[in-house]
């Protein structure tokens, strides 16, 4: 009872920030990212009937009880579903920093979901793959597609319509997105608690929330037409709208470090300069840039200039989650 599973982290360009049911993972607003083919998870979960609880060796260490805990809550899920309680072993590994802002959890749940429903028995179409992703980890949902990818918020009770699908294959648009890394540490703050802070005490997070619809509806055409300047546009408000609504928390808190404006003054000087270039920013320091791939090596060269930058990982849009 084993399988592996390999699935690739995703970049919101319409962020998720904010649930309205925090135990089934469903969230107040539609989301719409690409995942990227430079940053994944592989994922072996064994099913042992020898084992008295379930053991989790993260990137080649033992982890801490809390991440073993969430794990463990989350194959409490699947064997519900299976029919089974059989305790596992959890081996997973990332391509890039855990914890740092570059959606480890979306790659690892969607890896986690996959190999996990596969050792259980379970044979889950794209749908219901997405929808057990979501419960480790709201974004895991997109990571289950390639390409551009759209998380449907839903409205029922039950979670039953909250689901992502995919909008266009990684081959529809070949776009670059240059991932500068200003901190690999693990974040203070995790994104669940940030959100959860925000939706409580944000004066200005229903107004964020009123500007989604539109929002998507741009990014989306944005891609179907393959226009760089607007998707970039709307990505760099709808981000920054984001992260105003955590200043707006009370207590306020903030994700970005000295390095995060530097790569935004950089972009922004690229763009004066007639280079199209524009930013996007999760939950965390680092920061994405999307460019057409002609720029790509051009706009990674000004980055690396930068002391604050630690590495810039060249990515475009990947596969969605497969079988190892």
């Amino acid at each position: 009872m084993q399988a592996s599973a390999k699935a690739h982290s995703n970049m919101a360009l319409i962020k998720y920030w904010g649930k309205r049911d925090e135990t089934l993972m469903l969230p107040h607003n539609s989301s719409f990212s690409v995942t990227l083919d430079a940053l994944y998870t592989t994922t072996t979960v064994a099913f042992d009937a020898a084992l008295d609880h379930d053991i989790l060796i993260l990137n080649g260490r033992e982890a801490e009880e809390k991440a073993r805990l969430k794990v463990s809550r989350f194959l409490d899920i699947v064997r519900e579903m299976a029919g089974m309680n059989i305790h596992a072993k959890v081996t997973s590994q990332n391509s890039f920093p855990t914890g740092a802002g570059l959606a480890s959890s979306a790659s690892g749940f969607a890896a986690l979901a996959c190999a996990a429903s596969k050792a259980a028995g379970l044979e889950l179409d794209g749908k219901a793959l997405s929808m057990l992703a979501r419960r480790g980890s709201g974004s895991a949902c997109r990571s289950i597609y390639g390409g551009f990818v759209e998380w449907q918020k839903g409205v029922k009770l039950d979670g039953s319509d909250s689901y992502a699908k995919p909008v266009a294959p990684p081959e529809h648009w070949p776009l670059s997105l240059l991932i500068a890394t200003v901190s690999d540490k693990q974040k203070k703050i995790s994104s669940r608690e940030g959100m959860a802070k925000t939706v409580a005490t944000s004066p200005f997070y229903n107004s964020w929330l009123n500007t989604i619809e539109e929002d998507l509806a741009q990014a989306k055409a944005a891609v179907q037409n393959r226009d760089l300047d607007t998707l970039g546009k709307v990505a760099e408000r709808n981000a920054l709208r984001m992260h105003a609504t955590m200043l707006s928390a009370d207590p306020p808190f903030l994700y970005w470090q000295k390095g995060t404006i530097a790569v935004i003054r950089e972009v922004e000087s690229l763009r004066e300069s007639g280079i199209p270039a524009y930013f996007t920013i999760d939950a965390g320091a680092n920061v994405a840039v999307l460019c057409e791939p002609s720029h790509a090596a051009q706009i990674k060269e000004k980055l690396l200039r930068l002391r604050e930058v630690q590495h810039v990982i060249v990515s475009g849009p990947g596969p969605g989650v497969t079988l190892l």
